[in-house]
């Protein structure tokens, strides 16, 4: 597929939330993002405050994980977390939904797990994180209702953390199962521009990667 430079900055979650980042890292992140004019960088909660500080002046948001990587805190926890986030400059929070509530079949927790964090967010962009290397088909698509039903405007494949992380079948299904009511995501093992595009191809309205500038730099490439 043909995609402008412009387009794919915008499609673009520069990403790092490693647990051993340090300031420095957060800087270059900002910077990067900034320079490349990428939708947001996106960070741990307590790098949020740094992020939004070092691109105030830039039209770069600030994203935020909350409830990462494994999703199990509870309810008031994540919508904390969220609230949090917001007040440190968080335009965009990508959530970690419950998956142990999920696969026991606890849905109306699932949903109000969402809803809290959606209701924190006070207006702010909500992705849900459905960790799809650890559910079956049936149970993608019945966390992408439950997210679409809580409120949330995007469902996202993964953290990128111990499990598989995003595939083209699983884009494809979650957009099928989204319609165009919400955003899809693609995140976890995006390292360079065919996977992005293919990500893209299959449905994806946001990439989530820690490797933005390569991508990039490998379409300015075919674009001299």
């Amino acid at each position: 597929m043909r995609i402008s430079i412009e387009e794919l900055a915008g499609m673009i979650d520069h990403t790092n939330v490693q647990r051993d980042a340090v300031d420095d890292d957060i800087k270059s992140l900002c910077q990067e993002a900034d320079n490349y004019d990428f939708n947001c960088v996106c960070v741990t909660p307590t790098q949020a405050a740094l992020a939004w500080e070092l691109l105030e002046n830039s039209d770069t948001q600030v994203c935020v994980v909350i409830g990462f990587p494994f999703g199990v805190q509870t309810t008031h926890a994540k919508a904390f977390e969220a609230e949090e986030a917001v007040e440190n400059g968080a335009s965009e929070l990508d959530m970690v939904m419950n998956i142990g509530a999920l696969k026991s079949g606890h849905y109306p927790l699932v949903q109000s797990d969402i809803a809290a964090v959606v209701g924190a967010a006070r207006g702010r962009i909500v992705k849900v994180i459905l960790e799809t290397g650890l559910l079956s088909r049936e149970e993608k698509i019945t966390a992408c209702q439950l997210a679409r039903e809580a409120g949330a405007h995007y469902v996202k494949t993964s953290t990128g953390f111990g499990v598989d992380g995003a595939t083209t079948e699983d884009v494809r299904l979650m957009r099928e199962t989204v319609g165009m009511q919400m955003g899809v995501k693609a995140s976890g093992g995006i390292r360079n521009l065919e996977t992005a595009l293919a990500m893209i191809d299959a449905g994806a309205s946001k990439i989530g990667t820690s490797t933005g500038v390569q991508i990039m730099e490998e379409l300015l490439n075919q674009t001299d």
